[in-house]
């Protein structure tokens, strides 16, 4: 079918409706990554990453508002680049990770604010909590790549207030900057 389609098109000098896109996120190859900072004691700012993380998003240009965004977050992967600091990190002041290994985020619309600016709007599960979350968010690019395949990046700021996620010690705004690159299937 898609063959008579793409010849029909051909044929006729007409152009096919672009269908939306089911890509992978490229953790594999590390063209990903979900960073995070929060003041420390209000003087100066911690960093961090969370290593190990997994999802997938549907993607069309022609219908931006039809796309999807998948991803599962390993919690016992939280990284500050300091082993002690990433043990209390773990631990039930913060991530709880004995209880809840495993964070998440599902979509719930995208709205295309034109110039490769996105509002994605979702749902974001960490310690058992549910929370809506708006992500501003800004395509970088698709195309080929090297090896055969096909991309498309993604970057995106958005910050929670850890009095939401029922976080015992309380240091205010977490600020996220979220870095997606896919591979489609």
């Amino acid at each position: 079918m898609k063959k008579t389609l793409l010849s029909l098109a051909l044929l006729t000098g007409l152009s096919l409706p672009a269908m939306a896109a089911d890509y992978v996120i490229d953790t594999k190859g590390a063209h990903a990554s979900i960073n995070f900072k929060v003041k420390h004691l209000g003087y100066s700012w911690l960093t961090g990453r969370f290593n190990t993380f997994s999802g997938g998003f549907s993607y069309d240009d022609n219908n931006v508002a039809a796309s999807k965004i998948n991803v599962s977050i390993d919690t016992t992967s939280v990284d500050s680049n300091h082993a002690e600091r990433d043990k209390h990190l773990r631990s039930d002041d913060f991530l709880d990770v004995s209880k809840f290994s495993t964070a998440s985020f599902t979509s719930t619309s995208v709205k295309d604010l034109g110039n490769g600016k996105l509002k994605v709007v979702g749902d974001l599960t960490l310690q058992g909590i549910k929370k809506t979350i708006e992500i501003d968010a800004e395509k970088i690019g698709e195309g080929k790549d090297p090896w055969g395949g096909y991309r498309a990046g993604f970057s995106g700021t958005t910050s929670i207030q850890m009095k939401d996620f029922g976080y015992k010690m309380n240091f205010g705004e977490i600020q996220f900057d979220l870095h997606i690159e896919g591979i489609k299937k």
